[in-house]
């Protein structure tokens, strides 16, 4: 007879870091993936806990912290005798907090196997953010009851030159002031306090010991108390604050799939970007077309194809694996993309466009650089145009008028996606977002149709000159427009234009500045 071995569980304690996602280390990352159970504490926020369980098993459970020391260590001891890989996520450092290290040394005390995964301590993790050095010896430290804590010899590292820097709750920050100034520190010693540390709106206050509580009246949650010469360097080292969009809101309308390589570049710069999709791309009502143009790829019939969108390719590729081909059915035919991302699309395939503008990523710059059809050296004289139902004739016209034949094939469908929520709605017509980002003529007159036309204060920023004339008809001033027309060049475009709206409005007066009535990123937009 033989006998099912039971998986054996065991219990890992994660270190979470600060709070930003992208801090958590490639071990604490493995361990959260393959987790079957995580218990989460209440200082994790909730954009880490979304990008877990965005990459997390379907099955995974997720449940918060609750209780004790001891009732959390039976979850986790229970789960694992079970046979489940249980995880305890812990903000910042797992042993830098007393009742974590109580519920390690109870898991020790059994034979069920654990490990620690360490994570970035807030207090050092949040000081990096705020642009505050801790140098050499430095008191750091994440603090979950001040009442415990030593404060003499925090004096005495700060007599002697050194920096600290605490993770409190805000609530606490009076004590541990008048902790301070108990203990002999300097009331005008700088400091820095921090809330929201390493998130999109994180925001810091520099004041000295004795006047920190009234500096940061309305921060509330956990702050970072940084203390020290290393606060002084916080102008020219606060790199996270100073990003070019940071705390701009940015609305993204596009669609869900293709948003988000755009509200990733949007958010390396700072800015908390919104998506609101406002077409779905949907197959072409009768397939019968694109069925003919693969089979005429197949055989032989086009010189080439042209791409004039990410969608496109992915219809042709949808089709490609319908029938079992793969790049390989590309031999013999040239590709020519509209711009640098549909060229990205191809490459990801397996297959090297021929041909990109060199200049402006368009129709009109394709066709510049699209050589007319000769007998001689093109025996073979059509070309391929796979693209969307309601896209201009632009294309189909220059090729035709180069002496090439064109197939042009509805590729996919784009329809207008369902209005977004009432408090969207509501944001983008009275200036609740500080930029919105059009990559396409669809996008600007779909965006007006399910939500209406963006604020006048809004900074408006167009892919290309197509998506700026509809723009313009619509009534919307057009402010950004980047040289090449391709996403990453889009944001780049606007994350310039914050700086050097940032630099028009340190040039204004004193006066003129103080007299602006808007305040934050929408100071910027000064003219």
């Amino acid at each position: 007879m033989t006998r099912t071995r039971k998986n054996a569980g065991r219990v890992v304690f994660v270190g979470a870091g600060p709070g930003d996602p992208g801090l958590l280390t490639r071990r604490a990352y493995d361990a959260l993936t393959t987790a079957d159970h995580i218990v989460y504490d209440r200082r994790v926020p909730e954009s880490m806990l979304e990008a877990i369980k965005a990459d997390a098993a379907p099955e995974t459970e997720f449940s918060p912290a609750e209780g004790a020391s001891g009732d959390v260590a039976k979850v986790l001891l229970s789960a694992a005798r079970s046979g489940l890989k249980a995880v305890h996520l812990v903000g910042g450092d797992p042993l830098g907090h007393d009742s974590v290290v109580k519920e390690v040394q109870a898991v020790a005390r059994t034979n069920v196997p654990f490990e620690v995964v360490p994570g970035i301590g807030a207090a050092a993790g949040v000081a990096t953010y705020a642009g505050v050095p801790l140098p050499g010896v430095r008191t750091v430290a994440d603090v979950d009851d001040v009442h415990t804590l030593d404060f003499e010899p925090i004096a005495a590292a700060l007599a002697r030159g050194s920096s600290a820097a605490l993770a409190i709750d805000a609530g606490d920050l009076a004590t541990v002031r008048d902790g301070l100034l108990a203990a002999g520190v300097d009331p005008g010693t700088p400091v820095a306090v921090t809330g929201e540390g390493t998130g999109d709106t994180q925001y810091t206050t520099s004041s000295s010991v004795d006047s920190m509580v009234t500096a940061v009246i309305g921060f509330a949650g956990r702050i970072v108390v940084s203390l020290g010469e290393g606060v002084t360097h916080r102008d020219k080292l606060g790199w996270w604050e100073n990003r070019p969009l940071y705390g701009w809101k940015v609305l993204v309308p596009r669609t869900k799939e293709q948003a988000g390589a755009m509200s990733e570049r949007l958010r390396a710069y700072g800015a908390i970007p919104c998506e609101v999709p406002t077409i779905a791309v949907e197959p072409p009502r009768t397939p019968a077309q694109m069925e003919r143009a693969i089979k005429g790829l197949v055989d032989g019939r086009y010189a080439w194809v042209v791409f004039t969108s990410t969608n496109a390719v992915r219809a042709v590729w949808e089709k490609f694996a319908e029938h079992g081909l793969d790049a390989r059915h590309f031999g013999g035919v040239k590709i020519a993309c509209i711009g640098e991302a549909t060229a990205e699309a191809v490459r990801a395939f397996g297959v090297q466009p021929e041909l990109i503008p060199s200049g402006e990523q368009s129709s009109e710059g394709l066709l510049a650089e699209f050589s007319p059809h000769d007998e001689v050296l093109d025996p073979v004289g059509r070309i391929l145009l796979p693209r969307a139902d309601i896209a201009t004739e632009t294309l189909a016209a220059g090729l035709t008028d180069l002496g090439w034949e064109v197939d042009d094939v509805t590729a996919y469908r784009t329809v207008r996606a369902a209005p977004p929520p009432a408090e969207i709605r509501d944001a983008i017509k009275s200036g609740g977002f500080d930029a919105v980002l059009f990559t396409s003529s669809s996008t600007v007159r779909n965006l007006v149709g399910i939500a209406g036309k963006p604020h006048a204060r809004t900074v408006v920023s167009v892919i290309g000159p197509k998506t700026a004339e509809t723009a313009t008809e619509f009534g919307l001033r057009v402010d950004v427009r980047p040289q090449h027309a391709s996403v990453p060049d889009l944001v780049e475009a606007l994350a310039q234009y914050a700086i050097e709206l940032r630099e028009k409005l340190a040039a204004m007066p004193a006066k003129q500045r103080r007299g602006s009535k808007v305040q934050g990123p929408t100071a910027l937009r000064y003219r």
